[in-house]
């Protein structure tokens, strides 16, 4: 599966596509694989259970699976990364979560990174703009463009949802697009987009599977600085979990 120009146009200018039922037919076997992954880690965050309260969240998810790792070699997800990174990108790394109540307006990646990357979504549970689906801000994701970087100096404020008392509007009411989805569905935006979700449940279901462009020999430095302070990796003997470091191709 290889983007068309105008789907690559689109992510380029835009930021973010969306995969109606790109996994419709997977959708049980995924979700069977995603509960398995939280029930052997207690349920929730730090191996206790989710108590609907705080945000759950796993690291290395998808590599505690082996069903799940595989998604990695699907050609769906293969050629949609080889056609905007490259036929040699990397996969990066994975985390599954448990969403409660709003999560504030943010880009994942705040400074310019030497090579592209971005995240794929998998929503596990219906949502829409009432109830807690992603809300993207077109464009935000060009870096040094005036519009962006109006949206990464407010950055700290939003982060806090403090956006009444910067533009005097609810955080759910920032012009943004909404891509409500249905189980199934995948979602795929460039890591500086600035994004959020506001309503829902307290126990929303999403994994994602994060891919960036191969490093040059050059800046092989950069990248291990990265890997040593990338928080989501503290704590783990590997970068990958043992499942995906086994059955890899």
């Amino acid at each position: 599966m290889r983007l068309t120009e105008q789907q690559l146009r689109f992510f380029d200018t835009f930021g973010y596509l969306g995969f109606p039922g790109l996994f419709k037919d997977e959708v049980d076997a995924i979700t069977d694989s995603y509960e398995r992954v939280w029930a052997e880690h207690g349920g929730g965050h730090n191996n206790a259970p989710h108590d609907h309260r705080t945000r759950s969240n796993l690291q290395q998810f998808i590599e505690e699976n082996e069903y799940l790792s595989s998604l990695v070699d699907d050609p769906r997800i293969d050629g949609i990364a080889a056609s905007v990174l490259g036929d040699d990108y990397n996969y990066s790394h994975s985390d599954g979560n448990r969403y409660v109540g709003d999560t504030p307006w943010h880009p994942d990646l705040v400074g310019r990174k030497v090579v592209s990357s971005f995240k794929m979504g998998f929503y596990l549970d219906p949502v829409g703009r009432e109830s807690g689906c992603l809300q993207v801000i077109p464009g935000s994701h060009k870096f040094g463009d005036k519009f962006a970087q109006a949206l990464r100096e407010a950055a700290p404020s939003v982060r806090g949802n403090r956006t009444e008392a910067l533009w005097g509007v609810r955080g759910s009411d920032v012009p943004a697009v909404a891509l409500e989805t249905q189980p199934g569905d995948m979602l795929m935006f460039n890591h500086q987009t600035v994004h959020g979700s506001f309503g829902g449940g307290t126990g929303r279901r999403m994994f994602t599977v994060n891919m960036e462009e191969r490093y040059r020999e050059e800046d092989l430095p950069e990248l291990r600085v990265e890997m040593a302070r990338n928080p989501g990796r503290s704590g783990y003997d590997s970068a990958y979990g043992e499942a995906m470091v086994r059955t890899a191709t």
